[in-house]
């Protein structure tokens, strides 16, 4: 399934779904961020998905890390609640969903690099080379916020 970001677009259509989701901010040992190139629409995020009925928000956290990654996590705390509705994603069969994204710290704790049918590449990424890859405005304030350990509560927007 393919996926059109809009933000702050005024021709973007209008969303008529909201899906709880969750994106984690992790990091190794050399303090590089773990990124997936996703297939849906290009471009590089952090690892994340959306929240299952049965679950708590941390399961989904360490889920989705390791279906898109290979790498097992331990949840560290929040970082950021996303919720522009100035953010849609239309996806092709016709779900327009408006952003509603928490997103954790979380650090590895086991695992491999693997890609998976939604990440065409994963890898470490230093803090520095961030600016060569083509992500998302809402994905670099998530990304912003998650490598700010100075903040000393979560972003709420």
């Amino acid at each position: 399934m393919s996926r059109i970001d809009y933000y702050d677009d005024p021709a973007a259509p209008k969303a008529n779904s909201v899906v709880p989701s969750v994106t984690a901010v992790v990091r190794d040992a050399d303090r590089r961020l773990l990124l997936i190139h996703k297939t849906d629409n290009d471009l590089w995020a952090l690892p994340g998905g959306g929240h299952d009925i049965g679950e708590s928000i941390a399961d989904t956290v360490v889920r989705e890390v390791e279906e898109e990654t290979g790498i097992t996590v331990a949840v560290d705390n929040v970082s950021g609640l996303y919720t522009d509705p100035r953010h849609v994603m239309a996806y092709d069969d016709g779900e327009v969903r408006q952003q509603f994204s928490i997103c954790f710290r979380a650090h590895p704790t086991g695992g491999s690099l693997r890609t998976s049918d939604e990440s065409k590449e994963v890898r470490w990424v230093a803090p520095a080379d961030l600016d060569s890859l083509d992500i998302h405005p809402s994905m670099r304030l998530r990304i912003t916020h998650g490598l700010d350990d100075s903040r000393p509560t979560p972003y709420i927007g």
